[in-house]
Order: C-alpha cells, then structure tokens, then sequence
C-alpha cells in the first residue's frame, strides 16, 4: 500500500459505510483505511488494455470483466481491494446484496506501482490466495513489457511464469490468451537504463 492509514481500529461494517458514502476509493486492511493514489497514464493505459483484451476473449462466454471499480471481498481476513482487473466466470456472487462487492473472482489482474509493488506482490498477494476462486493471479509491471503471472496447481502451490514482449499470457482456467504486445499497445515505457 505504501501509505499511512486514514482511518483504524474499523469493523469491515464501518470500512463499508465509509466507502459507500465516500467520493474517492480506499482500500481496507487489517482494520485500516488507506485511500487509493491517483494512477499514471501508463497504469491507466495497463488497465484499459488488459481489462479490454480479457472482455473481448470473452464476450462470447458467461463470464464477467471488470475494472477497478469493482471491490473484491477476502472473506478470510475481512479485506477489501480494488484489483485493476478482475474476472468471475461462474455466477458472480455479490457480498451483502449491495451489488458492489465481489467474492468469488477466478482472475485477478494488479498494475505495479512503485508505491504498492511490495505490497501487492507480498500481503495482498498472500491474502489472495486465500481466496479458493481465484485461479490465476497476473501482475503488470509499468516499467518494462512484463508480465507475471502466478497459477493456482492442482495442490495448492503456485506456478510462476514471467512473459515479455511476443509471448502469450495463458489463463487455461477461462480457455483465454492474451499477447503480452496487446497489454503494452500504446503504453509509454521508460527508456531502458544503459548497461555498465
């Protein structure tokens, strides 16, 4: 997260009430309100593209995209995320009849920043996992054309594959592929540092 908490000592009932009731998104950790930062250009271009090429693969499919201003639940610990992308294939199951918040996505997509990269690969990806739907966890760096994409095996253990310009990101869990060019189209990268 990378930010002071706003708010702490909340029950998730509180957390909600003050979401619902605020302008801007927060997430909600541990009992804490930390508000969400404003995005970069790249990170806004990252999530349109990803969030883009997964709906139109599945335009044909009873699955669901959305984008991140769908809240996904961690019925586990009490958390609350915005993802920049996630997809529910089965029926998608809403907490609280609100409509607003996700509790059983089979994908979920992070946009790295350099403000949450530690956290949404560490806490936030552990808290994931302890969601039994998601299959596959995807993260997209705004630094280079990469693309990180851990899956749920068989036994609970979770495969790493890291992807670069001209391969294919596969989700076998929605019969998707996704060219890792297609996530990056238009996206303005940094120039790459020189070598010593």
């Amino acid at each position: 997260m990378g930010q002071a908490a706003l708010k702490s000592g909340l029950t998730p009932e509180e957390y909600l009430a003050f979401e619902r009731a605020s302008q801007e998104k927060h997430e909600f950790a541990g009992g804490e309100i930390f508000a969400m930062s404003g995005g970069t250009r790249a990170h806004s271009l990252l999530g349109v593209n990803v969030t883009g090429e997964l709906r139109s693969a599945l335009l044909e499919r009873p699955c669901e995209v959305h984008g991140s201003d769908m809240r996904v639940k961690i019925a586990a610990t009490g958390s609350y995320f915005y993802p920049d992308a996630s997809v529910v294939c089965t029926e998608g199951r809403l907490d609280d009849g609100s409509g607003d918040t996700l509790v059983n996505p089979t994908v979920i997509v992070e946009v790295l920043s350099e403000s949450s990269e530690a956290y949404d690969r560490g806490e936030k990806f552990a808290q994931y996992r302890s969601v039994p739907s998601i299959s596959d966890y995807v993260l997209v760096s705004q630094t280079v054309a990469r693309l990180e994409h851990y899956r749920r095996q068989a036994d609970g253990t979770w495969l790493l594959t890291i992807l670069g310009p001209g391969s294919e990101l596969v989700l076998a869990s929605l019969d998707v592929r996704v060219a890792v060019d297609r996530v990056y189209l238009k996206v303005p990268l940094p120039e790459p540092k020189p070598a010593n």
